[in-house]
């Protein structure tokens, strides 16, 4: 998971905390809305995770211990104290290419705008640089969608495609190249959107993405586009639950849900979320305990 970082060599502030991955998304989600750069990552596989905000200021540990009350009030548990530390000056522009490699997920070629080398022959490439929004590939959450989209594009076509919370668009910009289709993208985030506006240029996909700010599916322009024989969803398992009912009104009949952003465990509360709107798991992926959901 990554957000923008500062792009010239400078000291700057980290403020980390350890946490089960239980939680993990919720404590990240607090920290979003503090700091400019946010990562997470698993100390080791299956167990706990860092969280870490990086900014250019000290944080406001202020704002940062009410959302992390909020966390605790919300699931019943106590969290430690964050970790504040200067770090001394780097090139946090290098710092970030290292740190993101190309990715080869199925038939996706994943590179920043820093990587000179052709794509492999055979590839779909796509460019995806570290910035505001999620989405660089990365992710399990994100490579389970896209493995998804590799794996149903050998059985079918899609025409209307909808990606709701589509961060930086990645998700979108596979659909796309895959189906030769157009796709709507919408998020909450109005830099969700900016950022996939930028991207689709840069990808040469500006022709077939149309994407709006819009709160779960009520944007007029989310009805308008529909029904949608696709809808993609990376977002998180609370939503998902609570958007079950309007997946399946803006779903055409026939039509495919792949569903992501949540952990193993809370797998059976979106399905049956999903089962009382006549939803049926079709397939699923799961990459180190987070699965991709396929529904129809």
């Amino acid at each position: 998971m990554s957000r923008t970082v500062p792009s010239e060599a400078a000291a700057a502030w980290r403020t980390s905390i350890v946490v089960s991955p239980e939680i993990g998304d919720e404590v990240q989600t607090a920290f979003d809305d503090i700091f400019a750069s946010v990562a997470a990552f698993e100390i080791e596989e299956g167990g706990d995770w860092v969280i870490e905000g990086i900014d250019r200021t000290p944080p406001d540990e202020a704002a940062l211990a009410a959302r992390l009350a909020l966390v605790e009030v919300m699931l019943g548990v106590a969290l430690p104290a964050p970790v504040v530390e200067k770090v001394p000056p780097t090139d946090w522009l290098a710092a970030t290419y290292q740190a993101f490699p190309p990715l080869r997920i199925g038939r996706f070629f994943i590179h920043g705008s820093h990587i000179e080398e052709a794509p492999p022959p055979g590839t779909i490439p796509l460019c995806i640089d570290a910035a505001t929004a999620f989405g660089s590939g990365e992710h399990p959450t994100t490579e389970g969608c896209l493995r998804a989209l590799d794996r149903l594009s050998r059985r079918r076509r899609f025409r209307r495609i909808l990606d709701m919370g589509c961060g930086t668009g990645i998700l979108s910009f596979a659909a796309a190249r895959l189906f030769h289709a157009p796709v709507l993208a919408a998020d909450i985030d109005p830099e969700s959107i900016r950022v996939t506006r930028i991207n689709a240029r840069i990808n040469r996909l500006s022709d077939r993405i149309t994407a709006v700010v819009s709160n779960g599916y009520a944007s007029r322009v989310v009805a308008e586009h529909g029904p949608y024989d696709l809808i993609i969803a990376n977002i998180l398992a609370r939503p998902l639950m609570a958007m079950a009912d309007d997946l399946r009104r803006h779903l055409a009949p026939g039509g495919v849900a792949i569903l992501a952003g949540l952990l193993d465990r809370q797998a059976p509360q979106v399905l049956a979320a999903h089962r009382l709107q006549r939803l049926t798991l079709q397939d699923k992926i799961s990459i180190r305990g987070w699965p991709t959901l396929i529904l129809g």
